[in-house]
């Protein structure tokens, strides 16, 4: 019935899960919080939805629309996480609260790119081949509720940790955000000038 399929879904879950990584970006989230940054989780979780959705079914059209392609898109995308793993790393403030929102980071750099971000996007597209649309529906929704969890009670997991364990993990995975666009950086800079040989 209209394609469901419990294997599938779980299957998107995961594959989203992991490149979401929201587990992985409490520390992240809880820096943001300390330069007296807000994030709502309600709004995070659903804009995060809609726009993953909508570029489900509409992002190659967008892209091309602009005259962008997948490979550019990610490069923009991997510079946002590098300057983010910039002000984690030596302590300095780059995202200015020059928003409608003030002091408010539920759009940059949360919803975007760390959560519907490049990685997200390129993700969702190869998937559109392989599963089908209600279940990668489904699997994104699961994510958001998982998202909205964890951005609800970053206060319980911030007291857990502890503000020394928050400062630790915040530089260590400040690191690891680094890395992790440099590997962005360099897979899709590589496809970029391998088009104009």
């Amino acid at each position: 019935m209209l394609g469901l399929n419990f294997v599938e879904i779980m299957s998107a879950f995961l594959v989203l899960f992991a490149i979401i990584d929201v587990t992985g970006s409490v520390p992240i989230f809880l820096n943001l919080r300390s330069q007296n940054k807000t994030i709502n989780p309600t709004k995070a979780s659903a804009y995060s939805f809609f726009t993953l959705i909508l570029f489900l079914f509409v992002g190659e059209w967008i892209l091309k629309l602009f005259q962008v392609d997948v490979s550019s898109f990610a490069v923009a995308g991997a510079l946002v996480i590098l300057i983010i793993s910039i002000e984690m790393i030596f302590g300095v403030e780059i995202f200015k609260n020059d928003g409608p929102g003030g002091g408010s980071s539920t759009l940059v750099p949360v919803v975007f790119p760390l959560i519907a971000g490049p990685g997200t996007f390129t993700t969702l597209l190869s998937m559109r081949a392989e599963y089908h649309i209600i279940n990668i529906i489904l699997a994104v929704a699961l994510n958001m509720v998982l998202v909205f969890v964890v951005l609800r009670f970053l206060d319980v997991v911030k007291r857990i940790m502890g503000a020394s364990g928050a400062y630790i993990m915040r530089k260590f995975f400040g690191v690891i955000l680094m890395a992790i666009s440099v590997r962005l950086l360099t897979s899709n800079m590589s496809e970029l000038i391998a088009k104009f040989q």
